[in-house]
């Protein structure tokens, strides 16, 4: 029984690529070199007029660049357009409500009077930390902490100090102030 499984799948395969083969070699066309008069007929270009135009060559030569003064490899903005003045014998007209001029802008960020930002230090391999003193404690904060519940120390350098306002975000910056001898140290 086995054997003859195998004869019917062999003749169905048999039969499968008689067909196959049938339907690939059916019905092909041999083309010849005269078979097609109309590939000739299309012109190559369909230029109305092929001559030079030396006027506008002329006039691309000629023309002078403008630019707007904006570096084009800079990833800076370009400068602002030069404001137009009014002239003096019209009088602008506002049509709508006025807008309150905006505030004034405000004073830039220090730490309380009291503090001074007087020294930093660490050991190879771990953060800087920076002492301050209120005149009477000495804190040592370093980067990332907080220092008087207002303040974030984001970067300690060698002759001044980053920090940031937790409350507004508000950046500023403080002056490495040199003292004799700190707070609380013998003399």
């Amino acid at each position: 029984m086995k054997q003859k499984r195998q004869i019917g799948v062999l003749f169905i395969l048999i039969t499968a690529a008689a067909i196959v083969w049938a339907w690939n070699f059916r019905d092909k066309r041999v083309v010849t070199a005269d078979a097609s008069p109309t590939l000739q007929d299309d012109p190559i270009i369909q230029v109305p007029n092929p001559h030079i135009r030396m006027e506008q060559i002329e006039r691309a030569r000629n023309a002078e660049y403008k630019g707007s003064g904006r570096n084009p490899f800079s990833p800076a903005a370009a400068p602002a357009p030069a404001a137009r003045t009014p002239k003096p014998d019209k009088k602008p007209e506002f049509v709508g409500p006025q807008l309150p001029p905006p505030p004034p802008p405000l004073p830039p960020l220090t730490l309380p009077p009291n503090v001074k930002f007087y020294g930093f230090g660490g050991f190879t391999g771990t953060a800087r930390r920076a002492f301050f003193t209120d005149g009477e404690e000495v804190y040592m904060v370093g980067e990332g902490d907080v220092f008087l519940k207002r303040f974030r120390i984001t970067r300690i350098g060698n002759a001044n100090l980053e920090f940031e306002e937790i409350s507004t975000s508000r950046v500023g910056t403080a002056p490495l102030e040199e003292q004799s001898a700190a707070p609380g140290s013998p003399q």
